[in-house]
C-alpha cells in the first residue's frame, strides 16, 4: 500500500516554478507536419494463418495474377494469403527515394501475418495521388513470448517515396506558430522573447494558440537557419490550475499551483481543516490543521501519511471542488 501512495505523490507536479522549454518543444509551425498515406495490399507467404478466402481476398488474388499475364479460370483461394490495409506517415520535406515505416493491419479473419511478406503496394494522399510505394516482409514483435497481436505488423522503411509535397520554405518572409498547448500567458512571453533575441518587433501574438513571425531582412532566403535559432530560445511555459483523474486506474496528475481555500475535510475516520491560521487540539491522527493557501500537493502528502487510498483522493479532490474550496479545473478520462 505505501508503495501506491508513494507512486500516487509522484504524480502530482507542481509548475509555477517549471524549468524554461525550448521553443521547439512548445510549438508547431504551420505547413511543417507529417501527412497519413494508407494503401490496400496483399501479404503472402503465411503458413496457413491467412485469410482462406473472402470476395476481397479472392478478387485482389485474380487481378494480381492478370496483371502478370495469367488468366485463371476459376476462382482463386489460399490460406496462404491475408488482404490488409498498410499506412504510413509521409514526414514533412519528404523528398523522392526517402525510406519511411509501415504498418501493416488484417482487414479479414487472418489469424496471423507472421512470417508474411507485402506485395508491391502503392500509397495514397487525402487527394488520391499516390506518394509512396510499399513491398517487403514484415516483422511482428514478441513472437516468442506470444504475440497477442499477430495480425498487426511493420516494416521499418518499408515504403519508398515516389511523389514530394511542393514547398518553398526558404522563400517564405513570414511563418505562423502555433502553440502545442494554447495558453495566453505562454503566448505572450514567446512573443517576448523573440522579439528580445531578435532586437524588432518581428512576433506577434494574435490569440492564445499562434504567434505570427515576419522574416527579418537579414534572414531572406535562409529561413531555416532563422528557424535553427528561434527553436532553441527558452521560454516558461505557463499551464492552468488543473487535476486530470483517471478512475480505472486510480492515477491522479495534477499540475499548475492547485491550492486549497479555508475549509474542512471530513472522510471516514479523518479530519482535515485548512484555516487562516494554524489549529490547536484534535485527537493524533484524526485531526490536522493546515494554512491557508495550501497546495494540492501538500494535502496530498498529508492524507497520504494518514493512509488514504487513491479512491479516496479522488472522491475528495471531487468534493472539494464542488464545494468550490479547490482552485483549479477538475477533468476525467
Amino acid at each position: 500500500m505505501k508503495k501506491v501512495f508513494l507512486a500516487l505523490t509522484l504524480l502530482f507536479v507542481q509548475s509555477a516554478y517549471s524549468a524554461p522549454s525550448r521553443l521547439k518543444d512548445l510549438v508547431t509551425v504551420k505547413g511543417v507536419r507529417e501527412n497519413p498515406i494508407i494503401g490496400y495490399g496483399l501479404v503472402i507467404g503465411l503458413n496457413g494463418s491467412g485469410d482462406g478466402g473472402g470476395e476481397i481476398t479472392n478478387t485482389s488474388l485474380k487481378k494480381m495474377f492478370e496483371k502478370l499475364g495469367l488468366n485463371p479460370k476459376s476462382e482463386i483461394t489460399s490460406k496462404n494469403v491475408a488482404a490488409v490495409v498498410v499506412t504510413a506517415k509521409l514526414p514533412a520535406f519528404a523528398r523522392v527515394g526517402q525510406k519511411i515505416d509501415l504498418t501493416i493491419s488484417s482487414i479479414g479473419d487472418a489469424s496471423s501475418l507472421a512470417g508474411g511478406t507485402l506485395l508491391v503496394t502503392p500509397l495514397k494522399g487525402g487527394d488520391g495521388n499516390i506518394y509512396a510505394v510499399a513491398a517487403g516482409p514484415l516483422s511482428i514483435g514478441g513472437l516468442k513470448k506470444g504475440a497477442k497481436f499477430a495480425t498487426t505488423g511493420t516494416i521499418p522503411g518499408g515504403a519508398t517515396v515516389e511523389k514530394e509535397i511542393l514547398t518553398e520554405f526558404e522563400k517564405k518572409n513570414s511563418l505562423r506558430l502555433s502553440l502545442n498547448n494554447p495558453d495566453f500567458t505562454t503566448a505572450a512571453r514567446i512573443e517576448k522573447v523573440i522579439n528580445e533575441e531578435l532586437g524588432g518587433k518581428f512576433a506577434s501574438a494574435k490569440d492564445s494558440t499562434t504567434i505570427d513571425l515576419v522574416v527579418p531582412v537579414q534572414y531572406e532566403r535562409n529561413v531555416v537557419q532563422l528557424m535553427a535559432i528561434i527553436e532553441n530560445f527558452k521560454v516558461n511555459p505557463d499551464s492552468a490550475a488543473k487535476i486530470v483523474i483517471n478512475e480505472r486506474t486510480g492515477t491522479i496528475v495534477a499540475g499548475g499551483e492547485v491550492t486549497i481555500a479555508p475549509v474542512a475535510i471530513s472522510h471516514g475516520d479523518l479530519t482535515i481543516e485548512v484555516k487562516d491560521d494554524g489549529g490547536k487540539g484534535g485527537k493524533p491522527n484524526t485531526l490536522y490543521f493546515m494554512e491557508k493557501g495550501t497546495t494540492l500537493n501538500e494535502l496530498v502528502k498529508s492524507l497520504n501519511a494518514f493512509g488514504v487510498a487513491p479512491e479516496d483522493l479522488i472522491s475528495i479532490f471531487q468534493t472539494l471542488k464542488r464545494d468550490g474550496a479547490l482552485v483549479g479545473d477538475i477533468e476525467l478520462i
